[in-house]
């Protein structure tokens, strides 16, 4: 009987060692998952960081010189605030469910990678 009883505690402490063990497995790939796509991002803010940076420049200088070619420094930044609206416009009502699409699986790919 105490035999039994030995290999039933024998049997219970290792099933509590494994649920510990599993617990602190899932924990760890949790942090590498999340640390794999922290990691991916940063690198892809900073490129679009210059990136935006360069747009707003060229931005500036198109406006200026069309508002140098058209008489007043204004209709220039208008003309390229307008593109930008009828760009982003388009974007929204044709690209919009194209782009949710790519990020998504973008984020699914790097998540299960």
């Amino acid at each position: 009987m105490e035999n039994n009883t030995r290999m039933l505690e024998s049997l219970l402490e290792n099933a509590v060692e494994y649920g510990k063990t599993s617990c602190r497995l899932y924990k760890l790939k949790a942090i590498d998952k999340t640390s794999d796509v922290v990691a991916s991002f940063i690198p892809r803010l900073i490129v679009m960081g210059f990136i935006s940076s360069f747009l707003l420049f060229l931005s500036l200088g198109i406006a200026l010189w069309l508002g140098e070619i058209l008489g007043n420094t204004y209709f220039g930044f208008f003309l390229v605030a307008a593109f930008y609206g009828f760009t982003g416009i388009f974007i929204r009502l044709f690209l919009n469910k194209q782009l949710k699409i790519t990020v998504s699986n973008c984020i699914v790919n790097l998540l299960l990678k």
